[in-house]
């Protein structure tokens, strides 16, 4: 591929952002009333409303065509087909597959993978079924209230985000918890509370090795054992998601509880497969196929008109606003208090995913990739760092989630909710000028001299953009769109880019070096590193015992 910078669509497109200097988003909305109209778009009752953007009819054009000539579609097109677009590893990425239509061949390798995934779907749907029934009984015959989910990074935000975000349509006796932090405060909390006889673990690891997460299962193995004293109530109260068959027996765990998935499904991908075994016990396999229904909406859309698509529209603003305008962060706005963890979620996809520094073929980029995403819930956002986002230098666009219907609404505080995501995206793109908050201030009867010294405080530049993501009610199968969707956004950027969006051998350095400094800090014996990392192994050493 030519080198981005160079391209003409690259050119045309710093050409083009030179034609918006002086205007403002509350100008292009006097002039185009149908501005709405022509820039939004849905899949059923999914809206985007991307029109307080700084964006033209032409701008579209001008990206699209970038899309087109970095290869974008060829790249969803060989996504689809099961080819190994994770070109380091060598793999398939498929996560696609494991919200297919089962009916509907996928092949990696020449081998239709369809038929495996229903099997694991099947035994997912045989286990939630006993546990969520009460047939499935702990080591004295107790039912299961508590399940506790033990991995880290995809092997827990995802489900922690999913649980969290159906809460409305979790099972009345069982409640989640999700622990993934090496730090024994983590487990130890989670535990306090839990009677050993009804809790069940799910230990989320795919080699059965992962440092973090199999310390947290040996711990809670300890707990379970001191509480239940007998080794044979492991089987009844632990379960794996993992390939490692031999470590899962060596743990206690009958293999037959062991659920699998492929090395064609990245972490930050895999909440659609047995990774997901703790959404399908909490909303039930029904609810869980919802879920993969939506995101196959989502795939379907995409796969049609990928530039055109709800995805690759958020892909190619998103890069509009990264290369022409500045913007090294975006902000993920949630109007919706089950969304929480979304922008959690979303920081590991896209920053996981896009944190890239060297092209498919091992060339340095010689432009930025990734962003820096994060967010908050709405509307205690806007008393914490809207602030910054109104009035500060930064230049940051945002995406606004918000339902329509809420799942409990109280004395109309859902609509409440409603008017202050509409009325922050307003105020972000209409702003208030020096002679607006004049006026406002001479309303209010201040003297002249008070006016002209606070006019400059209350004036706010505006032209801040923004999108809004409207939907009907945040069920099973809207979630599964929402996910898909920033999903495919991910895979529009990186193919723009230029990089694998699907391998993270960033993390793997820290891991190397902590194993060997745990080795060290056990022996009390600091090894050769700078002076800082002794420097602070020695005072750990000093300081871990209280004098």
């Amino acid at each position: 591929m030519s080198r981005l910078v160079r391209l003409a669509q690259w050119q045309a497109l710093k050409a083009h952002r030179r034609t918006w200097r002086g205007r403002h988003l509350r100008d292009v909305f006097a002039q185009e009333l149908r501005r709405f109209e022509r820039f939004s778009a849905a899949l059923d009752d999914l809206l985007l409303d991307y029109s307080k953007n700084l964006i033209s009819a032409e701008t579209l054009a001008l990206l699209r065509d970038l899309g087109r000539v970095t290869g974008v579609e060829e790249r969803v097109a060989a996504m689809f087909r099961g080819e190994p677009i994770n070109n380091t590893e060598q793999r398939a990425v498929l996560h696609v597959a494991l919200r297919n239509d089962p009916s509907v061949p996928i092949y990696v390798q020449g081998r239709d993978v369809m038929p495996e995934v229903a099997q694991v779907l099947a035994r997912m749907e045989r286990f939630a079924n006993a546990v969520r029934s009460g047939r499935w009984k702990g080591h004295t015959g107790a039912a299961i209230t508590d399940v506790v989910n033990l991995g880290i990074g995809g092997s827990d935000l995802g489900p922690a985000m999913a649980c969290r975000a159906l809460a409305p349509y979790g099972h009345k006796r069982l409640r989640m918890h999700f622990v993934s932090n090496v730090d024994p405060q983590h487990l130890g909390d989670t535990l306090a509370p839990l009677k050993a006889e009804s809790t069940l673990f799910i230990v989320a690891s795919k080699t059965f090795t992962t440092l973090e997460t199999l310390a947290n299962a040996q711990a809670a193995r300890r707990w379970l054992l001191k509480k239940l004293k007998d080794k044979s109530a492991i089987a009844r109260h632990f379960v794996a998601v993992s390939t490692n068959r031999a470590e899962v027996k060596k743990f206690g765990i009958d293999p037959e509880h062991m659920f699998g998935f492929w090395d064609w499904v990245g972490g930050r991908y895999s909440l659609w497969s047995a990774i997901g075994l703790p959404i399908a016990l909490y909303i039930g396999m029904d609810g869980f196929r919802e879920l993969l229904a939506g995101g196959r909406d989502m795939d379907g859309h995409f796969r049609a008109d990928p530039l055109a698509s709800l995805p690759g529209t958020l892909a190619l603003l998103a890069i509009w606003y990264q290369h022409f305008w500045g913007a090294s962060a975006h902000g993920v706005m949630p109007y919706d208090q089950h969304l929480a963890r979304f922008p959690a979620y979303l920081q590991q996809l896209c920053m996981e995913s896009n944190g890239k520094g060297v092209t498919r073929d091992g060339r340095a980029v010689r432009w930025d990739t990734g962003e820096i995403v994060w967010g908050e819930p709405g509307t205690n956002g806007q008393h914490a760092f809207f602030q910054l986002l109104h009035q500060g230098t930064r230049f940051i666009p945002l995406d606004f989630l918000v339902a329509t219907r809420t799942h409990s609404d109280l004395d109309g505080q859902h609509q409440m909710l409603v008017a202050n995501c509409l009325a922050q995206s307003e105020a972000l793109m209409r702003g208030k000028t020096r002679a607006e908050a004049t006026a406002e201030l001479a309303a209010a009867g201040l003297p002249a001299r008070e006016i002209r010294r606070l006019a400059p405080h209350k004036a706010f530049p505006g032209n801040r953009p923004s999108n809004t993501l409207l939907y009907g009610q945040l069920t099973p199968r809207t979630l599964g769109r929402l996910i898909a969707l920033y999903e495919h956004k991910v895979l529009v950027q990186s193919a723009v880019w230029d990089i694998n969006a699907f391998d993270q051998w960033g993390v793997e350095l820290g891991k190397q070096l902590a194993g060997t400094l745990i080795r060290e800090l056990g022996s009390a014996r600091p090894g050769a590193h700078d002076s800082s990392t002794v420097g602070l192994m020695r005072q750990y050493l000093k300081l871990r015992t209280p004098h």
